[in-house]
């Protein structure tokens, strides 16, 4: 699933102008998960020359767009939304943003010279920490702590998957063909055979 989950998030940067690079995933057998593997992609817009700062936590794909670059792990649960108390119960979630690993971003990037521009990895304050999630709770108190918890652990935003279907939906056209992309074919003959029409994608909202 998390493989899976990580295609989806990378088409969704990727069709909104981003490059993508995946950090290099190593083999875990027999051995502690290291934090630096807990890190999924790095993410840099090059159609914008500075990042605008945006106030919100949970970003929508209009927040998304005036990004510069971002560090993005992506959870993979898709069951049940972040609360305090699993937030609390799955540390793991914020490795990503541990010091270390931050600071072996550059010599990851360092390692091909077609991928992002290594000098940007120099410094981690230069890029926005997101989690991908499946939600937060709607309810007070417990949407207000989980942000609490998360800006805490040094959590600059997230985005909800629903925010990322949502517009690899609208992205999608019925009369153009995708080929280069499995998801985006199967979301287009979903809506050709109106398997999934228009009012259907006001549930995301």
């Amino acid at each position: 699933m998390s493989g899976f989950s990580e295609h989806i998030v990378r088409e969704y940067f990727e069709v909104n102008g981003f490059s993508v690079r995946p950090l290099r995933k190593y083999a875990v057998q027999n051995r502690k998960r290291n934090a630096e593997d807990s890190i999924d992609l790095v993410v840099d817009n090059q159609s914008v020359e500075a990042g605008e700062a945006i106030s919100n936590f949970q970003l929508f794909s209009g927040d998304v767009l005036r990004l510069e670059r971002a560090v993005v792990s992506v959870v993979s649960w898709h069951s049940s939304r972040f609360t305090p108390s699993i937030l609390q119960s799955s540390r793991k979630v914020f490795e990503f943003l541990k010091k270390d690993v931050l600071n072996k971003m550059h010599q990851f990037l360092n390692m091909d010279a077609d991928g992002i521009d290594a000098a940007v990895a120099k410094n981690s304050q230069s890029f926005t920490k997101l989690l991908i999630l499946p939600g937060l709770p709607t309810s007070e108190p417990q949407r207000s702590e989980s942000i609490a918890m998360l800006k805490e652990h040094g959590v600059d935003g997230i985005i909800a998957y629903s925010t990322i279907l949502e517009n690899l939906l609208r992205y999608v056209e019925v009369n153009h063909s995708y080929q280069n992309s499995q998801l985006l074919q199967m979301l287009r003959i979903l809506k050709l055979y109106d398997m999934l029409k228009t009012p259907q994608m006001s549930l995301f909202n």
